[in-house]
């Protein structure tokens, strides 16, 4: 005869219940790695699926998916901006080329990850909310200091709004680096030679930098200082 008692499982051990805090970012951590695979348009009753959580206890700590995608924005996307990079950029006493550099040194490494490609080329097929959060947030804190530290490297202290020029090249420039270290690798699935060596990723930033700034002088305004 068999021994039911020998040989029944053990039981698992309880569930430990999660503290408020401790469920809310779980479900935020879940969310992004969601969302990055599913898109946007998936849905918050297949997220709590995967989470293993009630449906209702999602929209307990998120009302509406839209402020859970928010969220997902201050985190992955919002949330990486460093405010040292503002305090770097606004030093005069660091040359323009060597600024642009050690920005563009740190900057990518910090937002190039699958997570926030991912979920902003989703939220641009979808509803362009993560996109339009990101450009007003760059438009803010980077792009008039780039402006700037241009016109600066052009000899220039216009202060005139950019023109269309200037934007499209700097667009040209910030576009190329997220691209090539990017969306090339990691959302086409596509590589280069020696892809991944530091030290070629930091010739190709240098690189890309150096023929921007050797076109400035051709499109930036050369209005007299206070213009």
């Amino acid at each position: 005869m068999i021994n039911t008692a020998e040989t029944r499982k053990p039981a698992a051990p309880p569930r430990r219940r999660l503290e408020a805090r401790e469920r809310e970012q779980q479900i935020v951590d879940g969310a992004t790695d969601f969302f990055a695979r599913r898109g946007l348009d998936a849905q918050m009753r297949e997220l709590a699926a995967e989470l293993g959580i009630a449906h209702t206890l999602l929209y307990h700590y998120f009302p509406t998916k839209r402020s859970l995608i928010e969220r997902v924005y201050e985190e992955t996307i919002a949330g990486r901006w460093d405010p040292r990079w503002e305090t770097l950029l606004d030093d005069a006493a660091i040359g323009v080329e060597d600024k642009f550099i050690a920005f563009y040194r740190e900057y990518l490494p910090a937002i190039l990850t699958p997570e926030w490609l991912r979920t902003l080329v989703h939220s641009g097929l979808s509803d362009g909310l993560i996109p339009t959060r990101y450009f007003a947030l760059v438009r803010e804190k980077l792009f008039p200091r780039l402006i700037r530290e241009s016109r600066r490297h052009a000899g220039s202290r216009s202060r005139a709004k950019p023109t269309p020029r200037e934007e499209s090249a700097l667009m040209g420039l910030h576009g190329a680096l997220i691209y090539q270290l990017g969306i090339w690798p990691l959302i086409y699935q596509q590589h280069f030679s020696g892809e991944g060596e530091p030290a070629l990723i930091d010739t190709f930033i240098r690189d890309r930098i150096r023929g921007y700034l050797a076109q400035v002088h051709e499109f930036v305004p050369t209005a007299r200082a206070g213009r």
